[in-house]
């Protein structure tokens, strides 16, 4: 569990179209969009926790093999429900962030999770992949990002194959404790090795942006503020 740094009290103050023109500017990937906001409000901001599914019968698959390779030739298969682990894990501060790119229409993300981790404090939930029970995450104002909806159960369809392993959102590949902020206008990962580069660039661009709109409310032409203040803000200097 992480808890609530510096750099995640930076992030909460931007919005996600001044970070993107940052890792724009310094020539990084991490900008998701078509993933939505499907309940809650608020923008979020945190570290990853992350969570891979994949298709059941491959998962059941691969515990077979296991079982079959251990001396004796059984081991122990409970079923966990799939996002528990990551929410025993999170708390606030933390962001799960779920891969289904099994291409099945079933729920990586539902209802009682969303309980269980608003209950824990966790930021919310980017899921690429469908989610269930919208209405439930609404009701508990608990931010819920995902690619699609759906009523398909998770039961039978697809399982989970590791909590805190890399996963991918997107085109972009996510580790576990990189840094997560999402809103209405995308979802964006910054690995931590670029954190701090990217919070200077996108407090520098936020800062030049509430300028040009003092501009503007201070009776400057849009096309003197929109022209040669905009472009200079986002070229690539220093």
């Amino acid at each position: 569990m992480h808890h609530e740094d510096d750099y995640t009290r930076r992030l909460k103050r931007l919005d996600c179209c001044a970070v993107s023109d940052a890792l724009d500017k310094l020539g990084l990937a991490g900008t998701v969009t078509g993933l939505p906001q499907r309940s809650g409000t608020q923008r979020i901001a945190g570290r990853a926790v992350t969570v891979k599914l994949i298709e059941a019968k491959a998962h059941a698959a691969a515990q077979a093999a296991q079982a079959a390779n251990v001396t004796g030739g059984s081991v122990s298969t409970a079923p966990r429900h799939l996002g528990t682990t990551a929410i025993e894990f999170a708390g606030p501060g933390d962001v799960i962030v779920v891969e289904q790119h099994t291409g099945l229409d079933a729920g990586s993300w539902g209802g009682i999770l969303s309980l269980g981790a608003s209950l824990r404090g966790i930021e919310g939930v980017i899921a690429d992949g469908p989610v269930r029970d919208i209405d439930e995450a609404r009701q508990y104002g608990f931010p819920v990002f995902a690619r699609a909806l759906t009523a398909f159960t998770a039961r039978n369809r697809v399982a989970e194959a590791g909590t805190n392993v890399p996963v991918s959102v997107g085109t972009v590949s996510v580790s576990p404790g990189d840094y997560v902020i999402a809103d209405n206008s995308a979802v964006i990962f910054i690995a931590v090795q670029h954190i701090e580069r990217v919070l200077t660039a996108a407090e520098h661009i936020a800062g030049k942006e509430a300028a040009m709109a003092k501009k503007l409310l201070n009776g400057v032409p849009i096309a003197q503020v929109m022209g040669a203040d905009y472009e200079y803000m986002l070229a690539n200097h220093g």
